[in-house]
Formats: C-alpha cells, structure tokens, sequence
C-alpha cells in the first residue's frame, strides 16, 4: 500500500492525484441521470473521519455499511470504495462487491472474504478480492474515500474490476448512492476548509421521504 511504499518511490508522487471527477460515479453520472439513493455507516458520518480499527495503522477490516430506498427491479447492488486523491492516474480501488437484493447492509469485516451468504468481492488494486485498508502516505493531506454503491437491474455476469462495473452500472444502473469518508497521517482539517476543493457536497444528501 502507498503508506508503505518505499521513500524514494514517496518522493516522486505527486502532490495530489486522481481527483473526485475521476470516481466512477462522476464518470457514470457525466452520461446518464440517475436517481439517488441513502448509504451510510454507523462507523463515521457523511464527510466523517474512517476510524483507525479500518484503516493499515489499525486491524485494517472494512466498515459497517447500510444502504435504504433502492428501487422496484433492483436485482443486485453493486459496490466501489475508491480513494480519490491517491497520487496514480485513476482513483485507487479499494474494494468492490456485488451484494444480492435491494435493501441492505454489510457488517464488520464483510469483506474480508467471499464467505458472507450472497456477496460477491471483485478484485481491488491489488488484485485482491477483499478490502484494501486505507494507507494514505504520511503528509499527503486529507484523502476522501468515496463508499459508491449503484442498484443493478437483471442481467448477466457480475463485475469483477473497476471497467466491467463501470460497464454493468451504464447498462443495467437503477440508482446511485454514495457516502465518503475521510482519512490521513496528520491532524485532520476543519471541514470547512475543504469545502473548496471537494467537487461533491460537503453535507449528506438530502433525500426525499
């Protein structure tokens, strides 16, 4: 991970990298409109800190997460965490899973493996199917990671990378929802001096009831 990575490697990153505008859910949604739907986690709030227990400087699992108010037809939601400000041209993967049904949630440590009844792990940067811990590099600022998730109507095959989900989500996409959170190796910044540069809204969306 880019936290580890060696110091002569640190020294040639770049000072920030892909950017929000290469997520997967701006590219998907620069090409089509979609409805929205809520995703959150009881570990951080929206545009919260990832606590340590799920990033590399703690045990490194994955986070809670719950997703409500996906729409009639949604045969499977598909997932995508990336981290949008790794110093690589596009957002770094750091896990992606297909969860069966509408209506959800993923639980500590979820994915972990494929062991979890009706969830499938595709492969993140590191060609592991599994979640890749948060490992910004020490005084690289702030990154955010972007929790996406898209309700897929029927179709066949599940996507295993970062291109075929892209692919699945324009031709079978319902819906989209998305939480991000946030995570460095310094003193995290007041929010409000972020609010700038961050190219999706400071504040949760706002949904109707």
């Amino acid at each position: 991970m880019l936290g580890n990575s060696s110091e002569p490697i640190r020294m040639v990153l770049p000072e920030r990298g892909a950017g929000i505008t290469d997520l997967t859910v701006r590219e998907l949604l620069s090409r089509r409109e979609l409805p929205m739907f809520q995703v959150r986690s009881s570990a951080f709030e929206y545009s919260g800190r990832i606590p340590v227990t799920f990033t590399a400087d703690g045990p490194g699992i994955s986070p809670p997460l719950n997703w409500l108010n996906v729409p009639r037809g949604t045969d499977c939601v598909a997932l995508i965490v990336e981290d949008a400000d790794s110093p690589t041209p596009l957002p770094l993967v750091h896990a992606i899973a297909v969860v069966e049904g509408g209506d959800g949630s993923l639980g500590v440590g979820a994915l972990a493996s494929e062991a979890a009844t009706g969830v499938s792990t595709g492969l993140n940067s590191f060609l592991h199917r599994a979640w890749l811990p948060p490992d910004p590099p020490p005084g690289h600022g702030e990154h955010r990671y972007v929790f996406q998730m898209f309700a897929l109507g029927p179709g066949k095959g599940l996507p295993s990378g970062r291109t075929a989900l892209l692919e699945a989500v324009m031709h079978r996409g319902l819906a989209v929802g998305w939480l991000v959170g946030i995570y460095s190796r310094e003193q995290p910044v007041k929010m409000d001096d972020m609010a700038e540069s961050m190219d999706l809204p400071i504040e949760a969306p706002i949904f109707a009831t």
